[in-house]
């Protein structure tokens, strides 16, 4: 047992639970009554045993390993990982459910991006580990969003939107780390912005944004309400007098909203001249975001007509724009397996959502019903229960670590495992939209539970430490 001193084995245990709950789920929502070959490779249950194998394998050599080796070769681990996720541009790649994120290996088919978390999770550990990093220092945050935006960007082009959203979840370990807490209030504005943006039209929006603003400027320069009053009339008399020029006299096709935006942007310089005149600095930042605001409007719009159909109809179905039938189906019929499971479940192998395959991808992305329906409240709270202490467990290793390597690698495992959870139940019970983003440990997937163990046995390794009073790097 000296080969594992240190080692944190609740959280091992934990792991063990977890894994557990997801074979039994697997296993309930794949298994075939009256099947002639009951340990066939083709039952999902069965390869299921295979990856859960190699995943308690993977974890055991984990811990086995130097603990520093991470540390040492974090960059190296990352690059290696991002390179194995281009692959899959290749004549490798194949092509599931719309999304060209799958290498196929035979008879095998693993999704890279799984173990690209593992690859940019060391990576931005290992950054935020030099000396005199800062989140707060704007050019140190910008090298975080560099390596946050390599595996974002590949996994759009992979037309695998949900893998890349994963990684806005850093945003947790960054706050832990430091980063202000203010930036919170931009964030959650723009997010509105975004999700309005499909609910009304620009115009209506550009008004909105026009009149909060100006009221906003209004109340930090307190009694010059006057000033505001006379930039907003001056700014709809500019807008429409262009509009008449443009459009009537010299004949272009534009509309009001093309002009108004034109001209509150331009406006910007006036302002930024009329605060720098009056000595009124406290409004620069207040400018700013509503420049970043505009500009946002039409680039949103953009960014919506370049998703997939699909996408677009998720959304638009999730708002309440497009009656959807086939995802309202999913939906639903998740939320009638959710709803029937009742307080106790209907029990094992009897949930009949499940048995009659009323439940589309119910051993994958909408597992969760199965748990619902089979084992009711008591079930979810049981792993609603091992999740939040396997998560809280994460957090507790990382406040105890020496080194801010450490610390951080742990936060953004912690991270990844709970916006996974709230995704994923959020999308079956139809809180969120719907989205190809498994649930950990539990989701039926090889590359999906290897990944993950990867993920935490690292964590532990790390945590493991000869005496937990004594730095594993300091070497390094």
């Amino acid at each position: 047992m000296a080969l594992f001193s240190g080692v944190d084995w609740w959280t091992v245990l934990l792991y063990v639970a977890l894994t557990l709950i997801g074979f039994t789920a697997v296993f309930s929502a794949s298994y075939v009554e009256d099947s002639q070959n009951f340990w066939s490779f083709s039952h999902e249950y069965i390869k299921h045993i295979f990856w859960l194998g190699l995943s308690y394998f993977t974890g055991l050599i984990i811990l086995l390993l130097d603990r520093s080796s991470w540390h040492k070769w974090a960059y190296i681990i990352c690059v290696i990982t991002l390179f194995i996720v281009l692959m899959t541009f290749t004549p490798l790649g194949k092509t599931v459910n719309g999304a060209r994120a799958w290498l196929g290996l035979g008879g095998f088919t693993l999704q890279p991006m799984e173990l690209a978390k593992v690859g940019i999770s060391l990576a931005v550990a290992r950054l935020m580990s030099l000396y005199g990093f800062s989140v707060q220092r704007a050019s140190d945050l910008m090298k975080v969003m560099a390596i946050l935006v390599v595996p974002m960007g590949i996994a759009v082009l992979q037309n695998d939107t949900g893998s890349g959203l994963v990684f806005c979840s850093f945003i947790f370990m960054l706050f832990r780390e430091g980063l202000n807490y203010w930036i919170c209030v931009p964030l959650i504005f723009l997010v509105a912005l975004l999700i309005l943006s499909f609910l009304l039209t620009p115009g209506v929006l550009l008004i909105a944004l026009i009149l909060i603003f100006t009221f906003c400027a209004g109340m930090l320069m307190r009694n010059r309400w006057k000033a505001c009053i006379n930039y907003i009339v001056s700014l709809f008399l500019v807008s429409t007098l262009l509009f008449i020029l443009l459009v009537v006299v010299m004949g272009k096709s534009l509309n009001y909203y093309d002009c108004l935006l034109f001209t509150t942007a331009a406006s910007l310089l006036v302002v930024i001249v009329y605060a720098y005149r009056a000595n009124i600095r406290s409004i620069y930042l207040l400018i700013l975001f509503f420049f970043v605001s505009i500009i946002c409007l039409p680039t949103s719009d953009m960014v919506f007509h370049h998703l997939k159909p699909h996408q677009q109809n998720r959304i638009r179905t999730f708002l309440g724009q497009v009656d959807d039938k086939d995802l309202l189906y999913n939906v639903n019929q998740s939320k009638i397996a959710i709803g029937s499971g009742g307080f106790s479940g209907k029990g094992f192998l009897q949930g009949s959502q499940i048995r009659y395959g009323l439940v589309p991808e119910k051993h994958t992305d909408f597992i969760f019903c199965t748990i619902g329906e089979e084992f009711g409240f008591l079930g979810a709270l049981v792993l609603f229960s091992c999740f939040a202490m396997l998560i809280l467990r994460l957090m507790r290793m990382g406040d105890r670590q020496l080194e801010t390597f450490g610390r951080v690698y742990c936060y953004c495992v912690a991270s990844i495992l709970f916006f996974h959870c709230c995704i994923n139940i959020g999308m079956t019970m139809g809180i969120v939209p719907v989205m190809g983003i498994p649930l950990p440990f539990i989701s039926y997937g090889g590359s999906s539970l290897l990944g993950f163990s990867i993920l935490v046995f690292i964590a532990i390794a790390l945590d493991a430490s000869p005496t937990k009073h004594q730095s594993t790097l300091r070497k390094w």
